[in-house]
């Protein structure tokens, strides 16, 4: 007899197993330490924002957005594997516990980041609307968990349907209803708050009679969005060590290879030149991420008033960087024609700590740039002497070290 609740606890505790294997490694001490000092700045600064918070300011939208966006991500982790399209589908009828544990799962890893948003928003509520009696923000996160859930079981119900376009239109069509209503409840118009509330609530009855109709969930569908997940998780942790079961992702971006390959002499000792650096533009993790550090870190730096946390940040972002292209360095290890290039191993070590001194000095003029833009001459030079200091003393001695 076969029991889909016991199999769900062996699958879920292999899962768990998986996924401290990895963490252990993302939190390291490097990472807890940086962790800590931004979230410690951004909280300081952000107390002292709020004190002079404008009386204008848009806190119904943000929060709104916010919430709305919080509550519309809401994938089903069904933690399903490919052997199962062959030997889980004749037994779909008796798999009913199976994906009631997964949607209950699913509630559960997310409620982090609903509370993480949660406890962000509330001094920005408290400072916008201290004249409110009560607590309409703690029965407004009561409606944000509801909603959650409510969400969670229409994106189970849209897994039955096959159609891509359908799938997406009411994604979006139930995102605008998300955040329409939680901008009305901060805004304090519980009239409109309660007509997208109905409207929300046909939709949601439309979903669950429409998937009623359906014959039962599509299998594929479940697993491709369970593997994306953890490809995502896998490519997070890539950057912190090897992991054997990521497929990584290449993109052909012809301009920008030809921009950064452009200027490589044609000799041996430059392979690895060439290799590094269209992997770092091809690969679909490494110019993304170097992208979006750039601009997170540009954002604080414009923001936060004090000239030294600026800097400390600017050093912040540059290690982020600089320690995470560090896995440039084991991307290929499973390609085994790279071991019998005739190439010196020190070449392929000092190609790489050049590919990575270079991004980092490029990040630490875009930083300093900034600090032009805000008219911060002092600013400027010392963000260069800090970032380029910084970054010859970090790749040539932690980052050469490593590559050892």
């Amino acid at each position: 007899m076969f029991d889909s609740h016991a199999f769900y606890k062996k699958r879920l505790a292999s899962h768990m197993k998986e996924l401290g294997r990895y963490t252990r490694y993302i939190f390291n001490g490097h990472i807890a330490f940086a962790l800590f000092f931004f979230i410690a700045a951004v909280a300081y600064y952000y107390q002292a924002w709020l004190q002079q918070l404008p009386e204008n300011f848009p806190t119904a939208a943000i929060i709104g957005i916010a919430f709305g966006l919080v509550v519309s991500y809401s994938p089903v982790r069904t933690l399903l594997q490919e052997p199962d399209l062959v030997f889980l589908i004749p037994a779909e009828e008796k798999m009913k516990p199976y994906f009631r544990n997964s949607i209950i799962y699913s509630f559960v890893i997310q409620l982090y980041l609903i509370l993480l948003v949660a406890a962000a928003l509330g001094p920005l509520y408290t400072a916008s609307f201290p004249e409110r009696e009560g607590n309409p923000y703690l029965l407004t996160i009561i409606i944000l968990l509801i909603f959650k859930v409510a969400n969670l079981l229409a994106n189970w119900w849209m897994y039955r349907i096959r159609d891509r376009n359908h799938r997406r239109l009411e994604i979006f069509v139930r995102m605008v209803m998300n955040v329409l209503v939680f901008y009305f409840m901060i805004a304090g118009e519980m009239l409109g708050a309660c007509i997208v509330t109905i409207l929300f609530a046909a939709l949601f009855l439309y979903d669950y009679v429409l998937a009623a109709k359906q014959a039962g969930v599509v299998w594929d569908l479940l697993l491709e969005k369970d593997q994306n997940s953890m490809q995502t998780f896998y490519r997070i942790a890539n950057m912190f060590s090897d992991v054997p079961h990521i497929k990584t992702r290449v993109r052909k971006r012809q301009w920008l290879v030809s921009l950064v390959t452009r200027n490589i002499p044609f000799e041996k000792r430059h392979t690895f030149d060439y290799l590094y650096r269209i992997t770092f533009v091809r690969s679909g993790d490494y110019v993304g991420m170097y992208v979006r550090l750039i601009i997170i870190g540009g954002l604080f730096i414009y923001l936060i008033p004090n000239i030294w946390v600026k800097l400390l940040f600017v050093i912040l972002f540059l290690y982020m960087s600089s320690f995470q292209m560090m896995t440039l360095y084991q991307h290929h290890r499973t390609i085994m024609w790279l071991d019998i290039y005739p190439i010196e191993k020190t070449d392929r070590q000092q190609s790489l700590v050049k590919l990575i001194f270079q991004l980092t000095i490029l990040q630490t003029v875009l930083f300093a740039c900034i600090f032009i833009i805000m008219q911060e001459y002092a600013g400027f030079l010392f963000a260069m002497i800090v970032g380029v200091s910084f970054t010859y003393l970090f790749v040539n001695g932690y980052v050469k070290r490593k590559l050892i």
